[in-house]
């Protein structure tokens, strides 16, 4: 068991799992009554941890039910998202079939609950007519429900929405949004409590709001103030994001160095605003001396399509928190 209760990778136990009550509910009604799922959230969002979290209350509840997970974003055809699915299937590295592998689950004797996650990575396969060939093998499993994942919303939502598409209609969606801030601060103030340390509301709502409720951002700064000797207040809380900035500048560096100065200013731009609801408006162009709105719009797609900028709800924005904090800092 870790010492530290706010964990920034992987799934342990539900007393680490903040809140999700509600998501964790329809995901289960979803499964238990048939419905296949599509869950979508920017990424380190918490999707991935809600699905094992999921799964470790129905394993407890639903041992007739056998579950699965994958993780299909560093695949790169079909291949190798075969070879995954059936590692996942089979707790192995088999060889079969697609066809094998939907073959063997349908005569499986419990039902089964696959998670595939980054699933719209296979909207780069290479091979033609990957979604029609999947949906074709899925629509006839009865005992089987899947749990489609993914961070990537326009591609998604393609996935999923568009009628010339085969997965079109097929889902139940759900997207995953911020943590509710007052929950959220009661489960975070009870560890330090338990340590014998005071997290205030003001201190942690500096947290949550600096990075807008997304969740991987306020766990990473909780890990590091939990596990510091200081007092957990605002003074410390920015000094570790100065320290984690530091770390990361030389990557950050690195990482514009492949784009365009265009690009670098519409990036820096969005940072500054922090969201940007209209990119073409007039005075958003002028105020960060852009180019014309053609060049912006030719940026933010390269930006995009690179997940450096993510389109929210309520506009634009870097899709890196810290990026976002760093890019503030810089003269360029």
């Amino acid at each position: 068991m870790k010492n530290n209760p706010f964990l920034i990778a992987g799934y342990q136990h539900p007393v680490y799992f903040c809140d999700r009550e509600k998501e964790t509910e329809s995901i289960t009604n979803a499964l238990l009554n048939g419905r296949n799922l599509t869950l979508l959230s920017p990424r380190r969002m918490g999707k991935t941890g809600l699905i094992h979290h999921v799964f470790h209350r129905m394993e407890q509840r639903h041992p007739d039910i056998a579950f699965f997970y994958m993780d299909i974003f560093s695949t790169q055809n079909l291949g190798e998202f075969v070879k995954l699915f059936a590692s996942a299937v089979f707790g192995k590295r088999e060889e079969p079939s697609l066809k094998e592998i939907f073959a063997y689950l349908q005569a499986c004797e419990k039902n089964c609950v696959i998670a595939i996650d980054e699933f719209q990575q296979i909207a780069q396969y290479p091979e033609k007519g990957v979604e029609s060939l999947l949906r074709s093998h899925i629509q006839f499993l009865s005992n089987v429900n899947f749990i489609f994942s993914g961070s990537k919303r326009h591609v998604m939502n393609e996935i999923f929405l568009s009628a010339k598409r085969p997965f079109y209609q097929s889902t139940q969606i759900l997207t995953i949004d911020k943590i509710d801030k007052d929950k959220y601060y009661r489960f975070a103030a009870d560890f330090f409590k338990a340590q014998g340390k005071e997290l205030t509301d003001e201190t942690f709502s500096t947290i949550y709001d600096a990075f807008n409720g997304h969740t991987w951002y306020i766990q990473t700064i909780l890990n590091r103030l939990y596990s510091s000797q200081d007092p957990p207040d605002e003074k410390l809380v920015n000094l570790i994001i100065s320290e984690i900035l530091d770390e990361s500048g030389y990557i950050y560096e690195s990482l514009l160095s492949a784009y365009s100065p265009s690009n670098i200013r519409l990036l820096k731009a969005i940072a500054l605003e922090k969201c940007v609801k209209e990119i073409n408006a007039g005075d958003f162009i002028i105020r960060h001396n852009l180019k014309a709105a053609s060049s912006v719009n030719s940026s933010l797609k390269k930006l995009i399509d690179k997940e450096l900028v993510y389109k929210t709800t309520q506009g634009y924005i870097v899709y890196d928190r810290f990026l976002a904090f760093w890019l503030r800092q810089q003269p360029f």
